[in-house]
C-alpha cells in the first residue's frame, strides 16, 4: 500500500500524526490549548486516519523539531541568522524549505532584524533619516530601544518624530520594504501582503514612560503649542487611575488631602485589591473604614461615572505633579536619592 511522505500530506495531517506519535497523555495536553473547533478537527483527523507507519511518525518529528529551531533562531537573531545556521546544519536547500515554510505562516515584524542593535549604534544608523523614517522604524522596534532612541535624537527632532509616530496610521508593505531594504540589504521579504497597522498615541506613550523627566518633559511642551488636542490624548494615557500604586506614601497622602471624598469613593469602585490596600493604608483609620462603609452602600453604579472619577483624581495627581509638589516615577533617570 502507497504511504505518502510528509510533503504530500496537508498541515492538519502532519498534526494529527504528530499527536499520535506522541500519545494520549502528552496530546491532552496539547489540546487543553486548543480551541474547540481545532480539537474538533483535529480528533475527527486522528480517528481518520489510516495505520502510521514509523517512517512517517520519524519524518513528522523531525519536520516539527526542525520547525521549533528554526523559530527559536529566529527568535534568537533574526531570519538571516535562522537561515545561516540551519544551511550549516541542514543543507541549503532543506534550510530553505524550512525558512521558506515558517514565513509563509509567521508574521514576522518588520525591521526585525534591529530588534538586538544596541540603541546607540541604532541613533548612529537612523539619526540623519528623514524624521517620518526615524518615526516608522521606532514604531516597530520595541518600546524600551525606541525610547532610549528618542531621547537621545536632537531636542528639535524629538517632538517631530513623536508626534509622526502618533498620528502614524497604516503603512503600505511597498513602504516598509523600500525603507528595509535600505537599512538592511540582506534582509529577506517577510512582511505580510496585508497592510501593516504600527505608530499611534499609545506607542508615544510606552517611548515616554520610559524616558527622562526632562526629554518627557520638553516633547510635551512642544506638542502642547503645535497640537493640544494631541498632548493632552498623549498625557491623559500616561497615567491611568490603577498607577496610583507607583507613588510613593507622602505623594499619595497628599493626593488623598486634594481629592473630594466623594470623587476617590466612586473612583475606588470595583478597582483591584492592590490600589485600595494602597490607598486605605495612607489613610487614617477613621477615614478607611469610613470610605470602605461608603463602599459597601454604594450599590451599583454606571461605568462611565467611575471612569470620570478615576480621571478626576488623574488629574489632580497631574496637577501636583506639574507643581512639582509629588513625583511620579517613570522610566530611567527618575529613581530617587536621599
Amino acid at each position: 500500500m502507497y504511504e505518502p511522505s510528509a510533503s504530500e500530506l496537508t498541515g492538519q495531517q502532519k498534526v494529527a500524526i504528530l499527536l499520535i506519535a506522541l500519545g494520549p497523555e502528552y496530546s491532552a495536553k496539547v489540546f487543553k490549548h486548543l480551541d474547540d473547533d481545532s480539537i474538533e478537527k483535529l480528533t475527527l483527523e486522528i480517528a481518520g486516519q489510516p495505520k502510521v507507519t514509523q517512517e512517517q511518525k520519524d519524518e513528522i518529528i523531525s519536520e516539527f523539531y526542525q520547525t521549533l529551531m528554526a523559530k527559536s533562531y529566529i527568535s534568537r537573531g533574526g531570519l538571516g541568522y535562522a537561515k545561516e545556521v540551519l544551511e550549516k546544519a541542514l543543507g541549503a536547500d532543506r534550510a530553505s524549505a524550512i525558512i521558506n515554510r515558517l514565513t509563509a505562516s509567521l508574521q514576522v515584524r518588520p525591521f526585525d532584524f534591529l530588534r538586538k542593535t544596541d540603541p546607540d549604534q541604532l541613533l548612529n544608523f537612523i539619526q540623519n533619516e528623514h524624521p517620518q523614517t526615524i518615526a516608522l522604524i521606532l514604531a516597530y522596534i520595541n518600546p524600551d530601544q525606541a525610547a532610549t532612541v528618542l531621547a537621545s535624537l536632537p531636542p528639535s527632532a524629538q517632538a517631530d518624530v513623536a508626534r509622526r509616530i502618533a498620528v502614524m496610521d497604516r503603512t503600505s508593505p511597498d513602504v516598509l520594504h523600500d525603507v528595509e531594504r535600505v537599512l538592511e540589504k540582506k534582509l529577506s521579504s517577510m512582511s505580510s501582503q496585508d497592510f501593516t497597522a504600527a505608530g499611534g498615541i499609545q506607542v508615544v506613550v510606552e517611548m515616554l514612560n520610559r524616558i527622562d523627566r526632562s526629554t518627557e518633559r520638553s516633547i510635551l511642551d512642544t506638542l502642547e503649542a503645535e497640537k493640544p488636542d494631541l498632548a493632552e490624548e498623549i498625557k491623559r494615557r500616561m497615567f491611568v487611575f490603577e498607577d496610583i500604586v507607583m507613588l510613593d506614601d507622602r505623594g499619595l497622602q497628599q493626593v488623598l488631602r486634594e481629592v473630594d471624598s466623594k470623587d476617590l469613593s466612586l473612583a475606588m469602585k470595583g478597582t483591584s485589591e492592590e490600589v485600595s490596600n494602597k490607598i486605605y493604608k495612607n489613610m487614617s483609620k477613621r477615614a478607611a473604614a469610613t470610605l470602605k462603609e461608603e463602599l459597601e452602600y454604594m450599590g451599583p453604579v454606571r461605568m462611565h461615572d467611575v471612569e470620570e472619577a478615576q480621571q478626576k483624581v488623574v488629574n489632580v495627581i497631574r496637577k501636583l505633579e506639574e507643581r512639582g509638589t509629588i513625583v511620579v516615577s517613570r522610566g530611567k533617570g527618575d529613581e530617587m536619592v536621599e
